[in-house]
């Protein structure tokens, strides 16, 4: 199989490092953008296998970017996971009705996030 594609969609550092660190040690290759814009542009051009998304992004938020790349043909079988940390009532249904895959509230624990990529990677 090869190299899986993982791209994370997070405009916090820490929280990329966090999942860099986490993945590190698995057979995959880590994409990064810092804003919806990129994070969208690189998820067309780069096709990944995985994406990891931030709600609350500079640019274009990361429900309207799920919403965008769950619509589009050459983007629509990639699975989100929806990650924020604003984890209010009704979060979970909006990230859902933009076309996430899953959904996760921060703070989390790196195992179960690692346990929910595992879902969609099982090779990884």
């Amino acid at each position: 199989m090869s190299e899986r594609k993982i791209l994370y969609v997070e405009d916090n550092e820490y929280n990329r490092k966090i999942v860099r660190q986490l993945l590190s040690r698995s057979a995959c290759k880590l994409y990064e953008a810092a804003d919806g814009e990129t994070g969208v542009a690189l998820a067309r051009s780069e096709l990944p296998d995985l994406i990891l998304m931030d709600v609350q992004l500079p640019k274009m938020s990361g429900l309207d970017a799920t919403k965008l790349l769950t619509t589009e043909a050459d983007t629509r079988h990639i699975p989100v996971i929806v990650i924020t940390s604003y984890a209010l009532s009704g979060d979970r249904d909006k990230a859902m009705q933009a076309g996430a895959s899953s959904y996760m509230a921060k703070p989390y624990s790196p195992s179960e996030l690692l346990k929910m990529v595992k879902q969609f990677l099982p090779d990884l």
